[in-house]
C-alpha cells in the first residue's frame, strides 16, 4: 500500500513538472510558430498579415524586427516589404510613403539585387498616376525619369530592364502625343515656328511615337506655311517703300531654304517611315515641290513594318473605353525598338525660324553661326555727329536719324539700288552669274519634268568602271521596291487631314 502510494506520489509529481514545462512554452508567444528564430517569427507573422490585407499589422510587426534585431538578416526584406505593405494599400497617400520606402531601401542597400526591384516599383508608382496627354504631364515626365534610371543604373537584371523598356515607350508614348497635340495647336493658329519648334523637338526625341509621320507631315506643312507667308510680302521697290518689305533676292533665298526643309521633312517620312499612311502624301508634295522622291531600303522598311504590327489595333470599343477610362490609352505604344534614354537638345520657337534667315541673307554658315565683322577707323573713335535741327528739311531729318525707308531728297546724287533697264553695255556682265538669280523659264506654260527618283540609276548614264557597277548593284539590292512597301502596308483606314492648303 505504500508502495502505491510512494509510486503514485512520484507519478504526480512528474506531471506537475510536465504541466509547469508545457504551460511556459504556451505563453511564450513565439513558440506556437515552432521556430527558434525570432526574427524570422516577426518576419513570417508580417508576411501572413499582408497576405489577408492587413497592411497596420504587418508594417507594425516589420517596424518591430527592424527595431528589436539591427542585425538581423531579414533586415533588407523587412525594410522592402514596409514599402510593398504601402504600395499594395494604395491611394495617393499610399504611394507617396511606399515611394519614400522605396528610396530608403536605395540608398541603404544599394548593391542588393531588390534594389532594381525598388527602382522599378518607385516608376511604376508614378506610371499609376499618369493622367491623359491633354492633362497634367507631371507623373508622365517623373516616370520617363524613374524608368530610365532603372534602365541605366541597373543594366545587370535583363527581366527588370526589359520591362522598364517596355513602359517606358508607353510612358513616352503619352509624352509625344502631348507635344504633337500642342504642334497642331500652333499650326491651326498659323503660328509656325512655335509649332516648328514642338514637332522638330518631338521628331528628335520620341521617333518611335505612333504618329510620327503625321508629326513629320505636319512639320512639312508649317514650312509651307511659311512659304505662302513669305510670298506674299511685299517686294521692296524704290519708287514706293514699304514697311516690312524684303529684298527680292533675300526673298528668293528665303523661299528656297524654308523648300529645302519642307523637302527634309517629307522626305524623312518615306526613308523612315514608309509604311504609315503619311507616306503617300509625302510623295504628293514632293513633287509639288518639284524635289526628288527618295526610296527606303528594306531594312527601313522590315523595321518600320515590324514597329506598326506591334501595335495593338485601335478598335472602335477600345476608343470608347479610353473616354471614361481615367489613365492614358498607351495601345498603340510600340513594343520593339529602343526608347531614348537621354533628352536632345530641344528647339526653341525662334531658333529655327532665325537661322532660316540668316542663312536665306548669307550672314550664317552650315552651323547657324554669325560672322561679325569689326571696322577699325585707325585705332581713334569718330566724333559723334550733331544732333538733327527741328529746322531741318523733312527728308534730312529722317535720314540723320536713321530712318531704313528715308531717302535723301537729293536731285543729283544717284541711288546704288535703282533698277536700271538692260542695254547692250551692260547685257552681260564681266564676273561669272549669280548661281542664286532667278531666271524665267522659255515656255512658262509647258508642264514641268516629273521629280527625279533618289538611288535611282536613270537612263542614259554609262557607268564609268566596273567597281561603280558593282556599288550601285549593291545599292539598289538593299533598297524596297514599291511592291515590298505596299505589302507592308496596313489598310488605310482614314485620310490624312491636311492642315494647310496652298
Amino acid at each position: 500500500m505504500l508502495r502505491r502510494v510512494s509510486h503514485l506520489a512520484v507519478l504526480g509529481a512528474l506531471l506537475l513538472i510536465a504541466v509547469a514545462c508545457s504551460n511556459k512554452k504556451a505563453v511564450n508567444p513565439l513558440a506556437s510558430v515552432g521556430s527558434k528564430q525570432p526574427d524570422k517569427v516577426l518576419f513570417d507573422k508580417a508576411m501572413d498579415a499582408m497576405k489577408h490585407n492587413r497592411f497596420d499589422v504587418a508594417r507594425m510587426t516589420l517596424q518591430t524586427l527592424i527595431n528589436t534585431y539591427p542585425d538581423s538578416e531579414f533586415i533588407a526584406r523587412a525594410k522592402l516589404a514596409v514599402g510593398d505593405s504601402w504600395y499594395a494599400e494604395g491611394g495617393t497617400a499610399s504611394l507617396a510613403q511606399a515611394e519614400q520606402e522605396y528610396r530608403d531601401f536605395e540608398t541603404f542597400f544599394p548593391n542588393m539585387p531588390e534594389a532594381a526591384e525598388a527602382q522599378l516599383k518607385i516608376a511604376n508608382i508614378q506610371y499609376q498616376q499618369m493622367e491623359k496627354a491633354d492633362r497634367d504631364y507631371t507623373h508622365a515626365a517623373r516616370a520617363e525619369e524613374e524608368y530610365r534610371n532603372l534602365i541605366m543604373q541597373y543594366p545587370d537584371n535583363p527581366k527588370l530592364v526589359k520591362e522598364g523598356k517596355e513602359r517606358l515607350m508607353e510612358v513616352q508614348e503619352v509624352l509625344a502625343e502631348r507635344e504633337f497635340e500642342i504642334g497642331k495647336f500652333y499650326a491651326d493658329r498659323m503660328s509656325y515656328p512655335a509649332s516648328i519648334a514642338r514637332l522638330k523637338t518631338l521628331a528628335e526625341k520620341y521617333p518611335l511615337y505612333s504618329k510620327a509621320d503625321l508629326a513629320q507631315y505636319t512639320l512639312g506643312q508649317n514650312y509651307e506655311g511659311q512659304i505662302a507667308q513669305m510670298r506674299a510680302r511685299p517686294t521692296c521697290v524704290k519708287t514706293s517703300p514699304q514697311r516690312g518689305c524684303i529684298g527680292e533676292q533675300v526673298k528668293a533665298n528665303m523661299i528656297e531654304e524654308l523648300t529645302k526643309e519642307a523637302a527634309e521633312a517629307y522626305s524623312k517620312i518615306l526613308t523612315r517611315y514608309p509604311v504609315m499612311d503619311a507616306s503617300d502624301d509625302a510623295k504628293k508634295r514632293l513633287a509639288a515641290l518639284h524635289r526628288p522622291i527618295p526610296r527606303p531600303t528594306k531594312a527601313a522598311v522590315a523595321q518600320n513594318r515590324a514597329e506598326e504590327e506591334s501595335r495593338r489595333e485601335d478598335t472602335t470599343l477600345a476608343r470608347l473605353m479610353s473616354v471614361v477610362k481615367k489613365g492614358p490609352d498607351v495601345d498603340q505604344a510600340t513594343k520593339v525598338g529602343e526608347p531614348t534614354l537621354v533628352d536632345p537638345t530641344p528647339v526653341a520657337a525662334n531658333q529655327d525660324a532665325g537661322a532660316t534667315a540668316m542663312r536665306a541673307m548669307g550672314l550664317a554658315s552650315a552651323d547657324h553661326n554669325v560672322s561679325i565683322e569689326t571696322v577699325k577707323n585707325g585705332g581713334t573713335l569718330a566724333p559723334n555727329e550733331a544732333a538733327p535741327r527741328s529746322d531741318a528739311p523733312p527728308a534730312a531729318a529722317a535720314v540723320a536719324s536713321g530712318d531704313p525707308f528715308a531717302r535723301p531728297n537729293t536731285a543729283n546724287a544717284p541711288d546704288p539700288n535703282e533698277l536700271k533697264p538692260t542695254t547692250e553695255a551692260n547685257a552681260k556682265p564681266s564676273g561669272p552669274p549669280d548661281p542664286n538669280e532667278l531666271t524665267p523659264t522659255a515656255d512658262s506654260g509647258a508642264p514641268l519634268p516629273p521629280p527625279v527618283q533618289v538611288n535611282e540609276i536613270q537612263p542614259g548614264h554609262a557607268v564609268a568602271a566596273s567597281s561603280s557597277t558593282t556599288t550601285a548593284s549593291a545599292d539598289s539590292s538593299s533598297l524596297a521596291s514599291d511592291k515590298d512597301v505596299s505589302s507592308s502596308k496596313k489598310k488605310k483606314k482614314k485620310g490624312i487631314k491636311k492642315i494647310l492648303t496652298f
